[in-house]
């Protein structure tokens, strides 16, 4: 497998320590800046046509259609079986409720999330002690429900498996603790290399901007995938996606998305991916049907996708001119997005939906909302979202703080580069504000007015949570 080097220049370092020890910015730490460090775009670039990488090609057979769900369907059956013969005991609960679990996991289905909580609930129950599955189960459950708090406070009950520390990861990434993050991850990989740690790791390796080992570990989680991972198979390769269409190598990202479509038709975040990346080079309609695609292969149940969908489809509807139809597909988001407040937390894309209509009231209810999530979750994405509600009433010094927070890590991302610029911009820093728009250029090299419209950057809307 061909590794690439991302090594940075000195030039650049000598720059980004320029723009960082300005005395009208307040200097973020050195540890955090350093892999803020533009790599390998000479590659990026060079990939820039580029169809699929035969090393992400799928090398297994395709899943029949609906087989993932009827074997889970057949798991589940099995173990309601099995509480039949024994309703007092606690293991067979554990395992059913992790079944719904996977079932939550494969389909989005908001049902399958309650029922996995009440299942691992009951088992711990009847079986309070050397339930560890139970317990797993709930820590997932709360990361769900984005009370990342939570999950750790019961990872404290069931620590040190991998699936503990997969959890642990992904609870102390989105509270912003990337250190933390970083040695849940290593150690997840030392138990046990597997595509789905290798996986968790890439993802703390892009929040600190190390997006060359990030690529690398996604290379090798796809190059040890088997295939009865197949949910994890297309994780990895929408995540390198991602990864791709936020360097401005769309082609890559869209031939990734397509294998991922190809390994497992209709799976959600490959079918939103998508649709952004249509948004993103102007086709508004391409973008409309893969949002409608979804709206109509998947809507058996409310699921957690749902609002994502119709966001979309008011961007879309509202860069074709339809204003009418996006004030129509915002208000279905809204009602959405009230109801799974209590449920699974989306504090965050409220304020996003409430930020993007921009009326008094909305941005008034858009920082309240910011300003309760970010005592629960700190990273760049909500950070970036409370930078903005904060800009949006004017508190422009709040603002630059809050992104430096976001940025401090050490996230390559432009959009948030662009927003850091707009503040110091606004501040009567246009030094500052000058370097902010560089980085988001050396991010992304494609980030021109059409990549910054697709987002809302300076007509009102964002782009996806």
């Amino acid at each position: 497998m061909k590794l690439i080097n991302y090594d940075a220049s000195a030039a650049w370092q000598n720059r980004l320590r320029a723009v960082l020890s300005s005395p009208r910015l307040v200097a973020l730490p050195v540890v955090g800046l350093l892999v803020l460090i533009p790599i390998g775009l000479g590659l990026w670039q060079q990939q820039s046509r580029a169809q699929l990488d035969p090393l992400y090609r799928y090398q297994f057979s395709r899943p029949d259609p609906g087989k993932v769900t009827q074997a889970l369907e057949r798991e589940m059956a099995f173990y309601q079986t099995r509480i039949l013969s024994d309703p007092k005991g606690g293991l067979n609960r554990a395992a059913l409720a992790r079944a719904y679990l996977k079932m939550a996991r494969a389909t989005g289905e908001s049902s399958w999330y309650l029922l996995a909580e009440q299942t691992a609930q009951q088992s711990l129950a009847n079986l309070s002690f050397s339930n560890s599955e139970a317990v797993l189960v709930l820590a997932r459950v709360a990361t769900a429900r984005h009370d990342f708090a939570e999950a750790l406070r019961l990872l404290k009950q069931a620590p040190g498996s991998p699936d503990a520390l997969s959890v642990a990861t992904t609870a102390h990434l989105a509270l912003g603790d990337i250190a933390a993050a970083d040695v849940a991850a290593e150690q997840l990989v030392k138990q046990a290399p597997s595509l789905g740690a290798l996986t968790q790791r890439a993802l703390v390796k892009v929040a600190q901007g190390q997006d060359g080992a990030a690529i690398q570990d996604l290379q090798q989680a796809i190059a040890v995938e088997e295939p009865e991972e197949t949910g994890s198979s297309v994780w990895a390769r929408t995540l390198l996606g991602r990864l791709y269409f936020k360097r401005g190598q769309l082609p890559q990202a869209q031939a990734l998305y397509r294998e991922t479509l190809r390994i497992l038709p209709q799976y959600p975040p490959a079918l939103l991916n998508l649709a952004e990346l249509e948004v993103r080079q102007g086709n508004y309609r391409a973008a409309e049907r893969y949002y409608s695609q979804f709206a109509l292969t998947s809507q058996k149940s409310p699921t957690v996708h749902d609002h994502v969908v119709m966001r979309g489809m008011a961007r879309v509807k509202e860069l074709l001119g339809d204003t009418a139809a996006a004030h129509s597909w915002r208000d279905r988001a809204e009602a959405r997005l009230r109801e799974d407040l209590t449920g699974f937390g989306h504090r965050r894309e409220l304020a996003h939906l409430l930020l993007e209509r921009g009326r008094p009231k909305d941005i008034a209810e858009a920082l309240t909302l910011m300003q309760q999530e970010v005592q629960a979750r700190r990273d760049a994405e909500t950070l970036d979202t409370f930078a903005w509600a904060l800009s949006s009433v004017g508190r422009w010094p709040e603002a630059r703080q809050a992104m430096q927070a976001a940025l401090q890590p050490g996230i390559r991302d432009a959009a948030l580069f662009h927003r850091a610029g707009v503040i110091e911009q606004t501040l009567g820093n246009s030094v500052e504000a000058q370097h902010f728009f560089q980085l988001a250029q050396e991010a992304d090299p494609t980030f021109d007015q059409q990549a910054q419209r697709a987002l809302g950057l300076g007509v009102g809307l964002l782009g996806l949570s």
